[in-house]
């Protein structure tokens, strides 16, 4: 639970915006249905500093909005500003959270397949679209993938996969999919199983040279050691096989994040169907991780259905403070957000328009590299 002072400053900061609706003046209308502004008030933050605060605001229905990984593949990373001109997209911000190598370090679908399990429940944003808008989900959520096995007589085996697209550890079996690399970049020393086609099976096994080729329409299963558990020593080619992924939100319906086309998880879910969250413990922060003021990047929801994306600059003392979480949060109320997510932030955190960045990164080197990138389009009319 947060502290008491914690509780009050967001008690304060909440009479602060409660009142009136946010006055903004668009520094520019980039598109039909996307808005850009600027918000410099100090008194934003509590005690009062430099602040600067880039928001874009998008009509759901004249805007689309997908997930995009760095160079298209889990390995590496690239600015935010080189992943949406690849791309063609008319803005982008920074998104999930990631390891240096650009593995996603939460959860994290993108074009409907699962590329990052993750099985602490942090906050998550889904991304589908309904009736010619777009739409989008919060809460938290984990993900899994399990493995059927086919065996004769109608009988199967089921096996938990043990991470995707990620490090191989010994004694796991991990998933690696044609998100990762054109191969699994394993050492030898492990057991692999190449799969494709419809429906699936192994086409290629056992490998155990490492550096696999991932098939386009399959997947690779990638065992470290070689002396796999009862369950994988019977596949062989021609062996059928099914994955499951299986995503377990804390408060809304498993289905819904099923047919997410993309979900990017963040770390601090701020607001879920017009109700402000009170204790990130169940999310596992990092000591300090909440409370000490950060560059921050967010992606919410308005009571209008408009979709807001906000990139908060910091670590800057004559131009931005940065923001804590519970005022990051008074930012989501100040805009009338029903839901509301932390986005990676710190030096990543980066707002991209029109081929220019427009917020002030913090790292002195300039934009950091990411994984990955959430990517606006207008849409045609």
């Amino acid at each position: 639970m947060r502290g008491l002072g914690s509780l009050l400053l967001a008690a304060a900061l909440t009479l602060a915006f409660a009142q009136a609706p946010p006055q903004l003046t668009p520094v520019r209308e980039v598109a039909d249905g996307i808005s850009l502004f600027h918000l410099t008030d100090p008194a934003l933050v509590d005690p009062p500093a430099p602040i600067s605060a880039w928001l874009l605001r998008l009509d759901p229905a004249r805007v689309t909005l997908r997930a995009a990984l760095a160079n298209d593949e889990v390995m590496g990373t690239e600015t935010v500003a080189d992943t949406a001109a690849r791309h063609g997209a008319i803005a982008a911000i920074n998104a999930g959270f990631f390891l240096p190598n650009g593995d996603p370090a939460g959860l994290y679908k993108v074009s409907g397949r699962l590329i990052s399990d993750t099985r602490r429940p942090r906050g998550a944003v889904g991304v589908s679209a309904a009736n010619g808008r777009v739409r989008l989900m919060f809460d938290r959520v984990t993900a899994t993938m399990s493995l059927t096995i086919h065996r004769s007589l109608g009988r199967k085996t089921v096996v938990p996969i043990d991470g995707i697209d990620t490090t191989r550890l010994r004694g796991r079996l991990m998933l690696f999919t044609p998100a990762y690399h054109e191969h699994t970049d394993t050492a030898s020393g492990g057991i692999e199983w190449a799969v494709a086609g419809r429906p699936l099976r192994v086409t290629a096994a056992p490998i155990d040279t490492g550096r696999t080729p991932i098939p386009d329409d399959g997947f690779v299963l990638s065992f470290g050691g070689r002396s796999p558990p009862a369950a994988l020593r019977g596949l062989k080619r021609g062996s059928r096989v099914d994955l499951a992924p299986r995503y377990v939100p804390l408060a809304s319906d498993d289905d819904v994040w099923a047919e997410a086309g993309d979900i990017i998880g963040g770390a601090g879910l701020l607001a879920q169907r017009g109700g402000y969250i009170e204790d990130w413990t169940p999310e596992r922060f990092a000591p300090g991780f909440a409370e000490t003021r950060h560059p921050r990047t967010m992606i919410g929801v308005a009571e209008d259905g408009s979709i807001w994306l906000a990139a908060v600059d910091g670590r800057q003392p004559a131009l931005s403070a940065g923001m804590t979480l519970v005022e990051l949060q008074a930012l989501a109320r100040r805009l009338r957000l029903t839901d509301a997510l932390n986005l990676d932030g710190g030096g990543s955190t980066t707002m991209w328009v029109e081929g220019a960045i427009v917020n002030s990164p913090s790292d002195a080197a300039g934009p950091r590299k990411v994984s990955d990138a959430l990517l606006v389009f207008p849409v045609p009319h």
